[in-house]
Parts: structure tokens; C-alpha cells; sequence
């Protein structure tokens, strides 16, 4: 209908004026046999530097009316979509074609525009997220592109913990939860944000399931509940509950998500929750998921809380936290069984709050 089918067709739209300095722009720039005659910012740090060997401007018009443009493309990321929309009205209005890339507000929800475009006898194009080639394959897939959120990069001002585990349902809820109980009975304020609707039971400042959004909204999720909580809360303290694990098996589909609360958490310290004999799920082990961790995010793993639901071994429960703790070097604990301030100790005395200085 109105998607770009080939890079042929836009070679057919050349020269191009490029909207957005960014991952975008320069990728739309970088296509075969594609001429670009300048590129917009709203960014104002970026005008008059050069970019994929244009000068970027913050005027479309006086653009326009000093190339010979006959095209524009506008790469804007999520989140932008009312610039996109007011630089297709005035590209349109300058007599100009114009290649869109919405993906979260599609073409077919824009006939006022296609009318415009109609009006003016320009083309309009959209670069697609081809969800119809997803809906061929499985039946099925979402009406627009689910990815909805602006792009943050917020360093958190508040030492972040992050509680990670080897599998699904291994203890990330509980140990989170109780954590925050802990550090509110040591006279700290923390902020607790559960990232799964199941995280009801109190204390929770935030819960929400991040499982449902785009991946690419995960790490924004995370990084805006974080800056909200600073900004509402002041908190001392804030602890991230994960989901499932980034090394488990037989379950690959959460994994990224697990990844990208991590990101998103950018946390200071890591707690890992290990669940023994787990009956439904397939985890690696402790030191693969530490591994993981560390090798992905600049933070430390510094205990580890073990889920004894299915504990059958013909070991003492003693001795079974004592061999963890020597095997890993990291005091391993029964979050049911004073593991809460253990933990919460460690962590005070890696990341230095409280009455501990780093």
C-alpha cells in the first residue's frame, strides 16, 4: 500500500533532505545509491557540525529552498511522533516527498496527512516494522509496532540494587520485597520497584509487568521508574526485582527480558536467588548467572539467597549454605531466616550508605 518495498524505489525519490542526526538518519544516509542534500535537528548542540558529510540545520525551509532536494526522510525515534508529524506538514507543504518512519503511528492512521500529500501530488511512504510479514509466519501480531516509550539515559543519583536469579520463580520477588522491609527496619528509605504484576504484597512503591512492553521499552521502564521514585521519595536506597534469568534453558523467551531490566536498572550491587530442585524450569547454575551478570552490567554480585521449597538433599541445611558461601566467596543466605540483614549488610558495606562508608 504505502510501504517502501525496495531500496530502488527510494533511489526514485533522491535527493533527500534526512530528519534526525541519529542511529536513523545516518542508516537511511548509508542505503545504496541514496543522495542526501542536508539534515535537520531539533537538536540545538548538534546545528552546524557536520554530519554523514552535511552540515546539520535547524530549518527545514531554508534547506529546501538552497538544494535541490526533491524528498524527505524522517528518522525520528519513538517517541517523537509529533515532530514527525509537524516536519511531514511542512515538507509536504514545500512541494517535497516525504519517507516516514512512525512505526508506532502508521499511515493508515494518518489520512488527513495521505489527503495532504494527495492534495499537494507528492508521494508519502512509510518504512514499516512489517508487522504483516510477522502475522504471515504465526497467525497472528500486533496492529502497530508495540514499541511506545521515550528513549531514556538517566544515570540514577541513588545506589541501585538489582535482585537476578537462575530461573523463574526462584525467590526475585520475595527477596526484593523483603530487602526493602529490612532496610525500612534499619531506619533507611528505600525504594522498591517490582517489575511483574504479581508484586502486590508491601512493601512496593511500583509494580508493573515489563514483560508486556517492547523489548526496547524495557531499560526506559526501569530508568523512568527509578527517576521517578528519586524524585517523589528520596530514597537511600532502591532495589529492581528481575525476571527469570539470562542464563536459563528451555525457556529462551524471557531472557532478553532479564537483560534489559538489568540495563535499565544499571545497578551498583547484584543479589543472585537460586532455587533448588526446581521442578518446572532449567537453570544453569549460581556461577554461570553471576558470570552473566557481572560480564553484562559494571556491578557486582555480592550474595546469594537460595529458595529451600524443594530442598531434598541428605545435607544439613547448614551445611548447604556454608558449602555456597566458601564455593562462592559471597555470604549465602535463607531470606525466611534473618538472610535479609545478611544481605542487606553485604550490600550497605559494598556500595557504602547508611553508617558504612565505601
Amino acid at each position: 500500500m504505502y510501504f517502501v518495498a525496495s531500496v530502488q524505489e527510494l533511489q526514485e525519490l533522491n535527493p533527500f533532505i534526512i530528519i534526525g542526526c541519529g542511529g536513523g538518519g545516518e542508516k537511511f544516509a548509508n542505503f545504496q545509491g541514496i543522495k542526501s542534500v542536508g539534515f535537520i535537528d531539533d537538536d540545538k548542540q548538534k546545528h552546524g557540525q557536520k554530519f554523514c558529510d552535511n552540515i546539520i540545520s535547524p530549518d527545514l525551509h531554508t534547506v529546501s529552498k538552497s538544494t535541490d532536494a526533491r524528498s524527505v526522510a524522517i528518522m525520528l525515534p519513538i517517541g517523537a511522533e509529533g515532530s514527525a508529524i509537524k516536519y511531514a506538514v511542512q515538507a509536504i507543504d514545500l512541494g517535497l516527498n516525504v519517507v516516514s518512519s512512525f512505526r508506532s503511528l502508521p499511515l493508515h492512521r494518518n489520512q488527513s496527512l495521505l489527503a495532504f500529500a494527495q492534495s499537494k501530488n507528492v508521494q508519502l511512504k512509510e518504512i514499516s516494522p512489517r508487522l504483516d510479514v510477522v502475522k504471515s509466519l504465526f497467525g497472528t501480531a500486533p496492529s502497530t509496532c508495540t514499541e511506545v516509550l521515550p528513549k531514556l539515559d538517566y544515570k540514577p543519583n541513588t545506589p541501585v540494587v538489582f535482585v537476578g536469579g537462575t530461573s523463574q520463580e526462584c525467590g526475585k520477588r520475595t527477596t526484593t520485597r523483603m530487602l526493602g522491609q529490612t532496610a525500612q527496619e534499619k531506619g533507611l528509605n528505600p525504594g522498591i520497584i517490582s517489575t511483574d504484576e504479581m508484586g502486590l504484597e508491601q512493601p512496593v512503591d511500583l509494580n508493573f509487568r515489563a514483560g508486556s512492553l517492547s523489548v526496547m521499552d524495557v531499560a526506559s521502564a526501569v530508568m523512568g521508574s527509578i527517576k521517578y521514585l528519586e524524585e517523589e521519595k528520596s530514597p537511600d536506597i532502591i532495589f529492581v526485582e528481575g525476571q527469570s534469568s539470562l542464563t536459563e534453558r528451555g525457556n529462551p523467551h524471557p531472557r532478553g527480558l532479564s537483560a534489559a531490566i538489568l540495563v535499565g536498572a544499571q545497578p551498583d550491587a547484584t543479589v543472585v536467588c537460586h532455587r533448588f530442585n526446581h521442578p518446572y524450569r532449567h537453570p544453569v547454575g549460581i556461577k554461570q548467572e553471576i558470570k552473566a551478570i557481572e560480564a553484562m552490567e559494571p556491578t557486582k554480585v555480592v550474595g546469594i539467597s537460595l529458595n529451600l521449597r524443594n530442598f531434598t538433599g541428605d545435607r544439613s541445611k547448614e551445611d548447604v549454605f556454608s558449602e555456597c558461601a566458601k564455593k562462592y566467596k559471597l555470604p549465602s543466605v535463607d531470606i525466611f531466616q534473618g538472610g535479609a540483614s545478611i544481605l542487606l549488610d553485604a550490600i550497605t558495606e559494598y556500595i557504602g550508605i547508611g553508617d558504612v562508608e565505601k
